[in-house]
């Protein structure tokens, strides 16, 4: 009788095992929406001059999307998924020379097995200061 339970035990135990319950598995993220940037209003201001809010039209903008500006995140105003703004500092166009802008659409959770999105970031477009 004690022979006949250890095998039933020795059978759950690996049945248990082969079927995964042991760890979680994981799912990669999958790629999330491209953002694409087709024209900045306005595309160049004079050095020296004060705030202004920057216009960001393109497409695939989520609602969460962020405008960055030389690699900085700015503070974004979504207003549809082909238009975004950003407020622009004074102290951002100090000197005269270009200006990378990009839009990055955040990637997103995919709970406790893994899975979301991977965050995706437009090709830059080039803001001129003179």
């Amino acid at each position: 009788m004690k022979l006949i339970r250890f095998a039933v035990l020795v059978m759950l135990l690996a049945l248990g095992v082969a079927c995964g319950y042991s760890s979680k598995a994981t799912t990669p993220p999958v790629a999330g929406n491209m953002p694409a940037i087709e024209t900045l209003a306005p595309s160049s201001a004079t050095h020296g001059g004060s705030s202004f809010t920057l216009t960001v039209n393109g497409n695939n903008f989520n609602s969460n999307a962020v405008v960055n500006w030389n690699n900085a995140a700015q503070t974004t105003t979504y207003v549809t998924g082909g238009q975004l703004t950003a407020a622009i500092p004074a102290s951002a166009i100090d000197s005269p020379g270009t200006v990378s802008v990009t839009v990055t659409n955040p990637g997103t959770s995919g709970g406790p097995y893994g899975g979301g999105t991977s965050p995706e970031t437009s090709k830059a477009v080039t803001f001129t200061i003179n």
